[in-house]
Parts: C-alpha cells; structure tokens; sequence
C-alpha cells in the first residue's frame, strides 16, 4: 500500500489513535494489525497536504500523557507511606515499557523531528523561537513522568528511601526489596538520559542528601570506634564498613555514586583519625603482621602520603632485615648462603608485596630500592661489595660437572633464580670477569657438567643485559666448536698427508682467541716441555702455520693438563695432572729420584710455581721428599684408579680475584672517559650536574662514582678532550 499526502481528518484519526494509546499504557495486547495500522495513521497526520497535523498530534499525545501520569501519581499518593516505594516502582516498571513501546508507534513522528533538528545543526542554524520544539515521544513520555511524578513527590519519596538505605546500617532489616530500590533510584536517570545533564535530577533529589547523612553516619561510627577498639580492630571495622557501602552502592546507586560514597568514607574514618593509625605503622611492619599490612595498605592505598610513608618504612625494615642476614652468613661456602638465603629473602618480601600490598608500585619499587642496598651492601667499607664474586662462583659450583645430587630441572631453576640477584648487582662488569674466568676454566678443563646449561645461562644474562653483555661468553663457546674441528683435521689429516711420525699418546689442543678469553701469559714463559711433548707442540705449530699464514700461537702451558697412565705401581692408576705437574711426572720415566734443584733447573719454572706444584705432589703422595732428594713413592695406594691432582693448582688465590677487579677498575676508567667524551661530542656544552644525569641514563655495568666522575673529567681536560667555561666553574665544553 502507497501512502500518498493528502488531506486528513486529524479528529477522526486521532480518536482511532487515542484508544490503541489508552490500551498500551493499560498493558493490553494491541493486535497487530491494529498496531500497523495506527502506524499509517502517525505517517498520514505527519504528511498530511496541504497542513500536516504533527503539532496537533504532539499535543495531543502530551495532554494524554500527563492526564494519565497525574492519574497513576493519585494511585501512589493515596496509598500508605510504608508502601509508597513499592507502588512507585510497579508503576513506574509499567509506564516505563509503555513509553518504550509508544516510542516505536511513533517512530515516523520522531524520525522527522530528529531529521529537521539535525538539518538544523548541519546549516548552522537557530530553531524558530516561535516554534514549538517538540521532544522525541519516549523523551517526552519520561519528562511528564518526571514532571508529574517525581517533582511532586519530593518531599515524601527521598526521606522515605535515605531511612530504608540507612536501616542495614543499624541491623534492621530492610522492608523494600534491593531491586526496588535501584528501580526507583534508576528512575532519575533514566527520566533525564536524553539531557546533558543527565544525572542533575538524580543527584539534588537523591544523591546530596544521601552523602550529607552517610557523612553523619562514618564520622558517628568513627568516633565510636575510636574509643573502644585498638588499630587492628578498627581497620578491620572500617574495611567491613567501607565493602558494605560499597556493596549497596554497587548494587542499587548510579555507578558515580560509589567513588563519592568512598571519598566521604576514607575522609571520616581514615583522613581524619591519622594520628591514631600513625602510631601503629612501624609495629604492624616491623612485628609483619600480614593481615595488619593488608589491612593498612587497603585502607591508606587512596591517601598518596600516608603510602608513601607506609613503603618508606617497609623499605627501611627489607633493607635492615637484609644487611643482618649478609653480616651473620655462615664462613663455609658463603657464596651458596649468601645467595639462597638472599633469594629466600626475597621471595618472601616479593610475596608480601604481592599478596598484602596487590603488587602496588610504591612498594614493589621499595622492595626493589631495599635489596639493591642489601645486595651491594659492602662488609668492609672502601672495598667493592662481593656479591658478584658470590654470585659468580655460585653459578660455577651449579655448572660443574662436581654438582650431584640435583637434576637439570633444579639446576636450570636455580640458575635461573641467581639472575633476580644479578639484576639487582652495580658491579655487574665484575661480575662478568669473574664468570668469564670460571667458564673459561670449565671449558678448559672440561668440568662443565652440560654445555646445554652454559648456553642456557648465557641466555638468561642476555635477556638481562644485553648482547654486548655475553658478547664474549658466546666467542668462547665459538672457539671450543672450532678447535674441535682443528683437532680433527690436525689428526685425520695433516699427520697422514705428511707422513710425519705417529704419535704415541692422544693429544688435543685449544686454539683461543686472545680478546674473547680472560687468559695471560705469565712469567712461565721459559718453560721447557718435556721431551715427550715436545713432538706434538712442533707438530702443532707446522699445521696451524700452513693452515693459517701470519697467525700466531702462543702456548698457555699454565692453563693445560694431561693425564697419565702410573704402571710403576702393583695396580693401574689414571691421573689427571695439571701441565707442570705432568711435567715434573715425566722426568722420573728414566728414574726413581731427582734432586729437588735438578727438576727446577731442567723446566725452568719460576720459584712460587715450582713449589706449588712439586708440593702438590708430595702432598698427594705420588712423591717423596727426602732432604734434597725426591722420589717416586713406589708404595703409593689409594682406593680409587682414576685420580684428579689439579684442584689444588687450579683454584685461584686471593691475590689473583683481587687481580681481576683491579683490572675492572681500570677498564672502568677507559670506558667512562669513552662514555663522556661521547655524551659531550653530542651535546657540545653541558653542566657537570647534566653530565653526570647523562652518564647515569646510559646502560652501564657499574654504577660509577661521583668521584670516578670527576677524576675522569679531569683526565679528559687533561688530554684536552674536554674544557671548561671561563667564568663558569660547573660548565664544560667539547673540544673539537
């Protein structure tokens, strides 16, 4: 059917129109055929020619609309005050979808009023103030209600609700239902959705007077509280009191509602009695009373200050905790105490702060702040801490092959677990010395227990410094694959081919890069090898010089082992030996005694290496001291076949770890002058408090000290690099 304008009995019409409205707002079923067609009737009266008739239809619809409303407002005020609220709500409900459903029949009027509105606002231009400006019918049919509803109730209906809503709160039992109450509360919004100001109704009818007498009710309580509780018992009073009112506000208030309802909560019960929970801070830290902690970090989570006071004082007691447990940890195997006892530490703090504290920043940053003091905390002042010497040969004793008793599971979470006190290190380059002369021992000596785990570790560091970290680490596990290949050809194919002799013992070399490995040629260098090696050693040298023109070997004989098979003795027995060891072992295959003199005059070791070694000897009991002479113990017994002679020479003295953080220390110095002549190469002029914020922004292995700082500006003036501004003593210039 085509509905074309024309003329309109809008009388006629609208009586057809008035009972099909009268039935939608009774409830009733409107048939739908008589739904379509009081739908063509709004279209003709809206397109009516040559008059259409929506005003007449608008005002229409508006007078039945209050009439109706001003009906159902004497339903509710005839009834009792008791059921007021409940007979609100059941008409509400009902009126409510029959606006719902009025707003669909008119859907054509509203169509073409939102159409000319927006016409409007596209051309830029005012309404007719003339006019009459109509609503959407839904907007309308809520208005009336506000108007004719709500305002007349305003002095009966939000005294009634605050008494309801202010029962639990006294233990009585409320007499209108949770959902009624959020229905009615509901009301004033949704009256005014279509507005801007939305929640305007909503907030001076219910909102304002509800605050101002929640605020009488939490200073009441809280002054009560007060008198006869002590700070544990009024916590837990005022977090039951604050997840009630928070619960009801949730449940039946405007989402807004609730952050207000809690700001006048914390204000009286938390703001204003400071100084009573003050008092109890340090105890519930200090004595950890978790369910104090929690309970505090909830309550004062809102009041910036008083957080930031509570996580100065939890710094202050990890970090006090901390430096007891570093000062009392056992002689005997330190670096394991200290690391498992600093890691079990901070497990139980990090839980603290995510179980109590939910994980907040101010306290995982003083968690943070506390074992980066615990951990760098220096036993003897003036000295660098040892930590990352611990640290170091706590993950060298896991990756020996002499670690037993534990999987590779185990020994790959406690590697792990070693990098959160490694993150934590300021002489992170320290560390890495140490590590790298350890790995390069395991490597050496093939006491790694899995190159698997190595990689894997080396991985780990990666991931928490950087590439240029593990750079090295990773040339090192390059050279022992490449030497392996070395040794192949050196063997299947250079003797072979050369037809040089055979040789009568199994021989395989090292062959290291000189800027990838922690190894120095000491003052051993005159060492004579032994006749018996001479062969391979030449053999070597020949191989690797054809192979690679111009490349030089220089042997680290201090650095290499052997093993011997004893057969001067009843039983068999296989001894690892370390190359001077071996050494001095070989001179005795023609003979059971030497002078003591005599061995030393032979390999040419200097005095303190020969001693350690020959002792070593003797010590063990392969050897035999008599005055000047020393002799083969041909009673030698042991329970075992296979004997390791080497730890006893492998294990660095004192004066060698001292050695390698020297040596830090003046790699430090080069690096910084490199790091600030970069920085000012850059910035051209720069303040020296700005320098040193630069210096510090950059990723580095140590944390460098003002006075290192200053030392190296200075040696950069010095070199003429750097210059100060003239009449400017805290300036400096780059010096092109």
């Amino acid at each position: 059917m085509v509905l074309r304008p024309g003329p309109v009995d809008f009388k006629e019409k609208w009586k057809e129109l008035e009972q099909t409205v009268h039935g939608i707002l009774r409830q009733d079923k409107i048939p739908r055929d008589e739904w379509y067609t009081r739908f063509n009737d709004i279209y003709a009266m809206c397109g009516a020619y040559p008059e259409p008739h929506h005003y007449e239809l608008y005002d229409s619809t508006k007078s039945l609309l209050e009439k109706h409303v001003i009906k159902l407002l004497s339903i509710v005020q005839t009834e009792s005050t008791e059921n007021l609220l409940q007979d609100y709500y059941t008409q509400w409900q009902n009126y409510r979808k029959s606006v719902n459903h009025l707003n669909s029949l008119y859907q054509y009027f509203n169509m073409m009023n939102v159409s000319k509105h927006n016409l409007l606002e596209l051309t830029c231009q005012q309404p007719n103030p003339n006019e009459p400006q109509h609503m959407m019918i839904g907007e309308l049919g809520f208005d009336i209600w506000k108007c004719h509803m709500i305002v007349p109730l305003k002095d009966s209906m939000p005294k009634i609700l605050l008494d309801e809503i202010d029962k639990p709160r006294h233990n009585i039992s409320m007499s209108t239902t949770l959902s009624i109450i959020g229905g009615i509360l509901n009301s004033f919004v949704e009256v005014e959705e279509s507005n801007k100001h939305s929640l305007k109704l909503y907030q001076s009818y219910f909102e304002k007077p509800f605050l101002e007498k929640a605020s009488e009710y939490f200073k009441f309580e809280a002054s009560k509280l007060l008198k006869k509780c002590t700070v544990s018992q009024y916590m837990v009073e005022v977090l039951q009191i604050m997840k009630e009112e928070g619960f009801r506000s949730k449940t039946y208030f405007h989402e807004s509602t609730y952050n207000k309802l809690q700001l006048k909560c914390r204000q009286h019960m938390v703001i204003d009695c400071l100084s009573f929970l003050r008092g109890e801070f340090e105890a519930i830290i200090k004595e950890e009373r978790l369910d104090d902690m929690q309970n505090i970090y909830l309550i004062l989570r809102e009041v910036k200050e008083e957080s930031l006071l509570l996580a100065k004082i939890f710094r202050k007691h990890v970090q006090q905790h901390g430096i007891k447990v570093i000062k009392s940890l056992k002689k005997y195997q330190i670096h394991v105490h200290f690391v498992e006892e600093v890691l079990d530490l901070h497990k139980k703090y990090k839980t603290i702060v995510i179980e109590k504290f939910n994980n907040d920043f101010l306290f995982s940053e003083a968690l943070d702040r506390a074992f980066s003091i615990i951990i760098n905390y220096k036993l003897v002042e003036n000295q660098p801490s040892k930590s990352p010497e611990y640290l170091s040969e706590y993950c060298d004793n896991l990756l020996k092959k002499s670690y037993k008793g534990i999987s590779e599971a185990e020994i790959d979470h406690k590697l792990s677990q070693s990098i959160t006190i490694f993150n934590y290190l300021h002489d992170k380059d320290i560390f890495h010395r140490i590590y790298q002369r350890n790995l390069a021992k395991r490597l050496i000596f093939q006491l790694t227990q899995s190159i698997d785990e190595e990689e894997a570790m080396i991985n780990k560091l990666k991931q928490a410094s950087g590439y240029e970290f593990i750079n090295k680490l990773h040339r090192m596990f390059t050279d022992i694959r490449v030497s392996e290949g070395l040794n192949t050809q050196f063997h299947n194919e250079f003797l072979k081919e050369s037809k040089l002799k055979k040789l009568d013992f199994s021989f395989s070399t090292y062959v290291l890069q000189t800027g990838a490995w922690p190894l120095t040629l000491t003052t051993e260098s005159s060492f004579v090898i032994p006749k018996q090696l001479m062969a391979c050693v030449e053999n070597f040298e020949l191989f690797y010089s054809e192979k690679f023109n111009g490349r030089k070997l220089t042997w680290l004989h201090h650095q290499s082992q052997g093993v011997l098979k004893l057969n001067y003795l009843p039983k068999m027995y296989i001894v690892t030996l370390q190359m001077f060891q071996m050494s001095i072992m070989l001179l005795f295959e023609d003979c059971n005694t030497l002078k003591y003199s005599e061995i030393n005059n032979i390999l040419k070791l200097n005095n303190d290496q020969f001693q350690r070694h020959i002792n070593s000897l003797i010590e063990c009991k392969l050897l035999m001291l008599d005055g000047d002479n020393v002799t083969l113990n041909m009673a030698f017994t042991n329970k075992r076949t296979k004997l390791h002679i080497t730890s006893s020479v492998q294990k660095d003295p004192p004066q060698d770890i001292q050695h390698t953080i020297n040596s830090v220390k003046d790699d430090r110095k080069v690096y910084l002058q490199a790091n600030i002549t970069r920085i000012m190469k850059v910035r051209k002029t720069l303040k020296y408090t700005q320098l040193v914020n630069e210096i510090f922004s950059q990723p580095n292995t140590f944390a460098p000290s003002t006075v290192l700082i200053k030392r190296t500006i200075e040696i950069l003036i010095d070199k003429g690099y750097l210059s100060r501004t003239p009449n400017v003593s805290d300036e400096y210039n780059y010096v092109a």
